[in-house]
């Protein structure tokens, strides 16, 4: 019998397959409708630019202090998340505190905040932290809430049984049985603190002197650096690509493995 093949092993190489068919268009199309380079330039040209920003050393300090502010800026939330809803299992009046706050500001974008926060913490770290928790801790929250929520009666009656209370009960049970919703809350986090910082620093990102890689790409397009400001694109999207196929290894190695499956 033929070893069954992983379905990314297989989907990876049909994915790389269609991206190079894409560029190839892309080149092609350029050269042939002459289109100008500063509008619309080839991918020879973004590849060429890449180069010459690694080689200089332009381009990875943008990355490192854009992944900086995001560690810390999820890290915050992921845990300020799950204090308020291991509150909200523990106590009815912060369940009701959390279920009226997550409807009111979840729906509302990170990115309408970029005023106040200006005004509250002025032009720096502080008010990209300030959006970054936004966009996390209200969606981590609900998704949370809604795996703790989902837990059984049973397993919540043997933990009590076993003298689990308060914050003991919530790690001991509820958080292990919640772990997809856990998970899956990560990824939901990452995906809206990914797009939120990126065009948090397109609008005042720099700070001290220096920016991430949204503020790389609004001072390449002040520069006319059509292709440099393609290559931080394309490092944006490379960069979701990477995390995205980090959480589905994850997920494949702990909860499709322990048949914990949504």
């Amino acid at each position: 019998m033929m070893p069954r093949v992983p379905r990314l092993a297989v989907l990876v190489p049909r994915q790389l397959i269609i991206a190079l068919g894409l560029l190839a268009v892309w080149e092609v199309g350029c050269r042939l409708a002459k289109v100008n380079p500063l509008l619309l330039p080839p991918p020879s040209a973004v590849f060429i630019s890449f180069g010459q920003l690694l080689q200089a050393g332009d381009l990875l300090p943008y990355v490192w202090t854009t992944f900086a502010l995001l560690g810390g800026g999820m890290l915050a939330g992921l845990v300020l998340s799950l204090i308020l809803t291991t509150l909200a299992i523990i106590s009815r009046p912060a369940r009701e505190l959390l279920l009226t706050l997550t409807a009111m500001l979840n729906p509302l974008p990170a990115i309408a905040l970029l005023p106040l926060a200006l005004l509250w913490f002025g032009l720096g770290w502080k008010s990209l932290l300030f959006v970054l928790l936004h966009s996390i801790v209200w969606s981590m929250s609900l998704n949370l809430y809604t795996g703790f929520a989902a837990v059984p009666e049973t397993l919540i009656r043997v933990g009590r049984n076993l003298g689990l209370a308060g914050w003991r009960l919530v790690m001991g049970i509820y958080f292990p049985a919640a772990l997809p919703y856990f998970v899956a809350g990560i990824k939901l986090a990452w995906a809206y603190s990914w797009r939120t910082i990126i065009a948090a620093e397109l609008v005042f990102g720099a700070t001290g002197g220096h920016g991430g890689l949204g503020w790389f790409i609004y001072k390449q397009r002040y520069a006319m650096e059509t292709a440099a400001v393609f290559v931080g694109l394309v490092l944006i999207i490379l960069i979701g690509l990477v995390v995205d196929a980090g959480f589905r290894e994850v997920e494949r190695r702990t909860i499709r493995r322990w048949g914990m499956s949504l």
